[in-house]
């Protein structure tokens, strides 16, 4: 499979072609092929303003400008952002053991902007279904994400000790209980799904399993990660790699809760692969606007440590492209996710299409 041409002039992306239709991204450089007794904290501690706090501070984007029905996004990612809290808090209870399960809540529960779940119910509702249907698995999909972020933070990773405003989870509870954390999330994850899915056919149910598991082995997330630490102060390190690493280590997952949703909310197998390329185009175009944002913004805006790409010497598209071509790519790249929403109804499309704005236009 071709990578996408950022060298020349930013033209059409590749990666959407036919011969990409499944879930890994191979992508060759050189002769080498990658191919990777129940207790229960209150309410407050769900924080039901921590989705709204976070969106405060993004720019608003609707569409009475063109004429079209406004929709209103604040109030939309506030609402699900909510009910996704809701459902996580009663999935991941405190419970004995009660370090291992504190250690669990401490990251799951931290807030967020709870952008992966939320696109996974989006997703189920614009081919049909439900809220319902799709929250065991938008909550899956959010455990994985917090075990990447727990496991990444840790020292022989990225070494990080800022996650969310908060210390990181391995500078609260040790190495060794963050590291069982993350694993019991990872675990846990697909344990919710296949017990906690209701209204949904069970061949439809293990093929969301099925995509799930392969977005975050060693074709997806983890493909990507490794290929991350492996690139790091890589003099030869360049766009096709750069692009490999964040297809998997980034745009996996988000596709994977995407197509979840579609899956799970009974959509057809065109459906499905259009909101497949959809979510690999806002995966793309999720990192391109982090590594904007980790050298334009402060660790206080950011929630997390700044410029920690540029320390690492990682290569990131401002470091290989600089940051307006970066943005310029960043607008294509919402411009061509945006378009793989044509032939659905725009109602139902909107949260997505909003979802893709900001995105695109998110401050940290």
């Amino acid at each position: 499979m071709s990578a996408v041409s950022l060298a020349a002039s930013l033209q059409s992306c590749s990666i959407f072609t036919q011969a990409c239709r499944s879930s890994s991204f191979p992508l060759k450089r050189g002769s080498k092929s990658f191919v990777i007794s129940r207790q229960r904290l209150s309410s407050s501690s769900i924080s039901s303003l921590s989705v709204y706090a976070v969106l405060a501070k993004e720019e608003t984007v609707t569409e009475e400008e063109e004429g079209k029905p406004t929709f209103n996004f604040k109030e939309y990612m506030v609402q699900k952002g909510n009910s996704v809290n809701r459902a996580l808090d009663a999935a991941v209870f405190l419970r004995e053991p009660l370090k291992i399960h504190e250690a669990m809540r401490y990251s799951l529960m931290a807030g967020g902007k709870r952008v992966r779940p939320v696109l996974c119910i989006a997703a189920c509702e614009l081919v049909g279904g439900n809220e319902s249907m799709a929250m065991p698995a938008a909550c899956a999909v959010e455990m994985i994400h917090t075990m990447s972020l727990i496991h990444d933070d840790l020292p022989c990773m990225d070494n990080d000790d800022l996650r969310r405003g908060k210390p990181t989870n391995h500078k609260v509870f040790g190495e060794d209980v963050a590291v069982l954390a993350g694993d019991a999330l990872l675990a846990f994850a697909f344990e919710h799904v296949a017990v906690s899915t209701i209204g949904v056919a069970p061949p439809r149910i293990v093929r969301a399993i099925g995509e799930l598991a392969k977005s975050i082995g060693s074709e997806g997330l983890v493909a990507g990660q490794v290929v991350d630490i492996n690139s790091e102060g890589a003099a030869d390190a360049g766009l096709q790699q750069l692009e490999f690493i964040h297809l998997h280590k980034t745009a996996a997952l988000l596709e994977a809760a995407v197509v979840l949703g579609a899956i799970l909310g009974g959509g057809s197998n065109e459906e499905v692969e259009k909101l497949r390329n959809f979510a690999r185009y806002i995966g793309l175009l999720f990192q391109v606007v982090d590594d904007i944002l980790d050298v334009t913004k402060s660790s206080n805006e950011l929630g997390k440590t700044a410029g920690k790409d540029l320390v690492a010497d990682k290569v990131t598209y401002p470091k290989l492209m600089g940051i307006e071509k970066s943005r310029e790519f960043a607008q294509k790249l919402n411009r061509d996710a945006q378009d793989q929403l044509s032939g659905f109804d725009p109602q139902k499309a909107a949260p997505l299409i909003a979802l893709a704005n900001y995105i695109a236009y998110r401050q940290n």
